[in-house]
């Protein structure tokens, strides 16, 4: 019982974060928004994770940035990954 409970919050706390990616990059698409409160907190959050991943992945064509796409796909991996070790951990798998 305490494995799903370790599972289904990993799994949680992992999908906040992919929503926070998401709300992050969606701001983006308004003017200001960014300098906004929630735009600042938001990219408190989320541009260390992705500031990894932009320094392998230069914007294409210096406008189309891919790397919270490749983020949020490494993240999933790590979800995926860690449910694994988990499960295997406590004999689930």
């Amino acid at each position: 019982m305490f494995e799903l409970q370790v599972i289904n919050f990993i799994g949680l706390a992992l999908n906040i974060y992919s929503y926070l990616i998401i709300g992050y990059v969606l701001l983006s698409w308004f003017p200001n928004a960014r300098e906004s409160f929630i735009g600042q907190f938001l990219g408190k959050i989320v541009e260390p994770y992705i500031g990894i991943f932009r320094r392998f992945i230069p914007p294409i064509g210096g406008v189309l940035d891919l790397s919270p796409i490749i983020a949020l796909l490494a993240l999933n991996f790590v979800r995926m990954g860690l449910i694994a070790v988990v499960g295997f951990l406590f004999g689930m798998g």
